[in-house]
């Protein structure tokens, strides 16, 4: 159902963009009021502009219906399957490799803070001597 509504989005998004593409622009209407190409339109003199923007109008409804379908889709699949496409990974393993980089890691050790100069600022070494 999914694919078939890609095919039928995909479709309609090109045929919207060929239909926008012959329709005329505000000024050539000036033009046309003095029969300077009503000859040569496809759908008499009377020009296509109601046919085009009629066709344009429902084409837009129908991408935007396809588009929020295939959003309804995507969002009711993203919950059933959250580990596709990620790598399977055996526990025992993955706790054995843990174990062996912890003890790798040097520890640090606590210093007690010294309760004689609480209010005092810690300075650095001068390595000026």
């Amino acid at each position: 159902m999914q694919t078939v509504i890609v095919v039928i989005h995909v479709i309609v998004a090109i045929t919207i963009i060929g239909l926008v593409l012959l329709q005329q622009g505000k000024g050539a209407d000036a033009g046309a009021s003095f029969g300077a190409g009503a000859s040569q339109t496809v759908f008499g003199s009377s020009g296509s502009g109601n046919f085009l923007v009629q066709a344009t109008t429902v084409l837009a409804t129908i991408f935007f219906v396809t588009s929020l379908s295939l959003a309804i889709f995507a969002k009711s699949q993203s919950g059933v399957s959250a580990t596709t496409g990620l790598p399977v990974v055996n526990q025992d393993i993955l706790q054995e490799t843990t174990a062996d980089n912890q003890s790798d890691i040097p520890q640090l050790e606590a210093v007690p803070a010294s309760n004689d100069n609480q209010d005092s600022v810690p300075s650095l070494p001068d390595d000026n001597n």
